[in-house]
């Protein structure tokens, strides 16, 4: 989960220029324009469900019980990824839609790559070296035991190495479960959306995302279809597809390419409560009933867009400029499972929940204004000034 402050959300416009429906409505684009919604506290409040959602076994409280809630269907915190992929899917094909390839890569790897290296290496280089030695080891010691492979093999984004040796194996709740050192267990949805990313990027260099709209939606159906078919026989999808042996890729993807196909039809799409409140219904419904992916999702997807319409004006400058909603996801997990070492959850869950929320939120001010946002500065230099910076850079170099 990665959050797109300082992304474009629309193709740009003439000053005082409104996107009405023909019939006078107002549509989804401009209910979203600019900085003028409330997807800023939506992401800080989803970021802060997964954190409520891993506090159950990181604290030592078994499973979530939201998901005995929807029939088995999902968890606080899977509910909160979902959003966040939707609301990325609608940002980032926005993104793309307005740039080239170039311009496109650099600032998504800008995004995410730099924070992502800094909480590896806060793991590795802080974190790790603070519990080995308040477990009665050398630091020394420390060195030999392959932190330096927990950054260099998880660095593309693929988490290979969860830990470093047996830290926090047998001295916290969810290490004891799982039995295994495990600094971060949020960093796995990074890669499914690097993943995402690439595939607009993709639809970018063929023109899908400014000549051939409709492929959009026809891929998130593709997706929907495959959800559909893992539902009913995850053996024989698995044996055709290998790689789906886990059906998160199927799920994730399926919210962001719906958020995508809302994104390319943004201007035609309506922005109605009438429809906004009963794609909410239909979401709740479908989260305690049964079906939330395969209805709910698309359902969700309305909604949440909606929803960061229509909030209070007064929430709105919430994440506009300064957006701490990716430092609270990548670094959620690894205080509660510093904390839970500490000895922290013996307060109980909702005080040792609030004192996580404080320290991640720290932590959370410290990488966007240390990392996040310096990283961002650079998108429009360099390789940010898209392919004609990279001729007039080719016609520069002598020959």
């Amino acid at each position: 989960m990665t959050s797109t402050t300082n992304v474009p959300y629309d193709q740009p416009r003439r000053p005082g220029k409104r996107l009405r429906l023909p019939g006078g409505g107002m549509s989804l684009s401009e209910g979203l324009g600019g900085h003028r919604n409330s997807l800023g506290v939506l992401r800080l409040i989803l970021a802060s469900m997964v954190i409520f959602s891993h506090a159950f076994p990181t604290g030592g409280w078994g499973e979530d019980p939201s998901k005995g809630w929807t029939n088995g269907q999902e968890t606080i915190g899977g509910f909160a990824v979902v959003g966040f992929f939707t609301i990325s899917g609608y940002l980032i094909a926005k993104s793309g839609a307005s740039a080239d390839i170039l311009q496109f890569v650099w600032r998504r790897a800008l995004r995410i790559f730099p924070a992502f290296w800094t909480v590896l290496l806060v793991g590795a280089v802080i974190v790790g070296p603070i519990a080995w030695h308040l477990s009665g080891r050398g630091l020394r010691d420390y060195i030999g035991v392959s932190p330096v492979a927990y950054v260099f093999s998880n660095a593309d984004l693929t988490m290979r190495q969860w830990g470093v040796w047996d830290i926090f194996q047998n001295t916290t709740p969810y290490g004891e479960v799982v039995q295994y050192s495990v600094f971060n267990g949020s960093l796995w949805t990074l890669t499914l959306e690097w993943g995402c990313y690439m595939l607009i990027a993709a639809l970018l260099v063929v023109g899908v995302l400014r000549h051939a709209r409709w492929v959009v939606p026809a891929l998130a159906a593709g997706f929907w279809l495959a959800d559909i078919a893992y539902s009913v026989a995850p053996q024989i999808v698995t044996v055709f597809i290998p790689q789906l042996v886990d059906a998160n890729p199927i799920k994730l993807g399926l919210a962001f390419l719906i958020g995508s196909s809302l994104a390319m039809y943004s201007k035609r799409i309506p922005l109605n409560d009438w429809i906004g409140v009963a794609c909410g219904v239909v979401a709740a419904v479908t989260l305690v009933t049964g079906g939330w992916v395969l209805l709910g999702y698309p359902a969700f997807a309305y909604f949440i867009l909606w929803l960061a319409a229509r909030l209070p004006k007064r929430v709105q400058w919430i994440g506009a400029k300064n957006d701490y909603s990716y430092g609270m996801y990548v670094y959620g997990f690894l205080v509660q499972q510093f904390t839970a070492f500490l000895g922290w959850n013996a307060l109980g869950y909702w005080p040792w929940v609030g004192l996580t929320i404080l320290v991640t939120s720290a932590c959370a001010w410290l990488s966007w204004h240390g990392v996040e946002k310096r990283a961002m500065a650079l998108k429009d230099r360099g390789p940010g000034r898209g392919l004609e910076w990279l001729a007039t850079r080719r016609t520069a170099d002598p020959v």
